[in-house]
């Protein structure tokens, strides 16, 4: 299956990555970005045996929305029998995971090489 070229989106930038669709997410991811990015995310959730990264790593503002779009993507991913994994390292961005009890459920990588070599590492889901 050929990957589309990635949405010009000021929210979300997507690219392949060592066998991995990479979905960058950028700016303030509130309520009028999810509303922007959920389309794309659903269509590379929703293959069979995907193996994802989402990179927090541009991002400058990460509200309510943007944990809903994490949990949406990891339940689609996981439904469907992938891999998700995070980039994050915004403080902030962590401690809201914590609060919410996310972070057990998609523990955070310091960069997109560290979760790409940990998706090496590991067989399974998440």
């Amino acid at each position: 299956m050929q990957q589309e070229p990635a949405p010009l989106s000021r929210h979300l930038r997507i690219h392949q990555d060592r066998g991995h669709t990479v979905l960058e997410f950028r700016g303030e991811i509130d309520i009028a970005a999810a509303l922007e990015i959920v389309p794309y995310l659903d269509r590379v959730t929703g293959r069979d045996g995907s193996r994802i990264v989402i990179d927090l790593g541009q991002v400058e503002f990460f509200d309510c929305s943007g944990l809903r779009l994490l949990y949406r993507a990891r339940t689609r991913v996981l439904d469907h029998d992938g891999r998700l994994h995070l980039v994050c390292t915004d403080p902030l961005t962590l401690r809201i995971m914590r609060v919410t009890g996310l972070h057990r459920l998609l523990p955070a990588h310091p960069t997109l090489d560290a979760a790409l070599g940990q998706s090496e590492a590991t067989s399974g889901s998440l």
